[in-house]
């Protein structure tokens, strides 16, 4: 504790602080300056995501490549691209794009919707087949005994693979319906029932503390940067 206030100067200090009060104060119930915050915070992520987007995509993208003389307006000593008229197919997707703003072009929106969702469903598909399902069976046809350079077991990379087959395993014994869960087998789903407890917990343990990190970085914001005792 620096064991005085010193507030700050900063405009930019003092609106940042003004706006985190604000939304603390849903904490007390909702209220007209927690939703001003909200509008604020919705609005500046908009318009900020919007200008990025323009000149970090569109513009490098799109309209630098149909029109290379535009590349000199930005970047001077930037070397003039060639044409690519292949990019006009996008750009008019893009276009239609703007069809939902009248109610008689709203049809128009349609096609590069479906465009959209079906190209980014094929993509998804395959990355997630790679990541999410042949990456976990690799992972659980791994050996469990793994030997150092000496010839030793390594017990404590043994022992993780040996619970990660394990609760693998179980997992998928749990999700078999073709066979009543009784016995010896009930106790194998039981186990896999575990291992999933255990997995949500600590998702939702790592959830809470990245919003926990959210909080203190506000309050060393608050007691700190703005207030100046700490």
């Amino acid at each position: 504790m620096s064991g005085g206030l010193h507030l700050s100067s900063s405009v930019e200090v003092w609106v940042g602080a003004a706006l985190t009060l604000m939304v603390f104060s849903y904490l007390w119930r909702d209220n007209p300056f927690y939703k001003l915050a909200e509008h604020v915070f919705v609005g500046v992520s908009a318009a900020y995501v919007m200008v990025l987007g323009f000149w970090t995509t569109l513009w490098p993208n799109a309209i630098a490549k149909l029109w290379p003389g535009a590349a000199r307006l930005t970047t001077p000593e930037a070397v003039e691209p060639t044409h690519d008229w292949a990019l006009l197919l996008p750009v008019i997707l893009g276009l239609l794009m703007l069809g939902r703003l009248h109610p008689r072009t709203v049809w128009l929106s349609r096609w590069p919707t479906a465009f959209a969702i079906g190209t980014s469903a094929g993509y998804n598909l395959v990355r997630y087949l790679r990541s999410d399902f042949l990456a976990q069976i690799h992972s659980g046809m791994t050996p469990s005994l793994i030997a150092t350079t000496g010839g030793r077991l390594a017990l404590g990379e043994s022992l993780s693979h040996a619970i990660l087959l394990g609760g693998t395993i179980c997992g998928i014994v749990y999700f078999t319906y073709t066979r009543q869960h009784r016995g010896a087998w009930a106790r194998v789903a039981g186990t896999g029932v575990l291992f999933m407890m255990v997995t949500f917990g600590t998702t939702f343990g790592y959830t809470v503390m990245a919003r926990i990190s959210l909080l203190v970085s506000r309050l060393h914001f608050l007691l700190g940067t703005w207030l100046g005792l700490i």
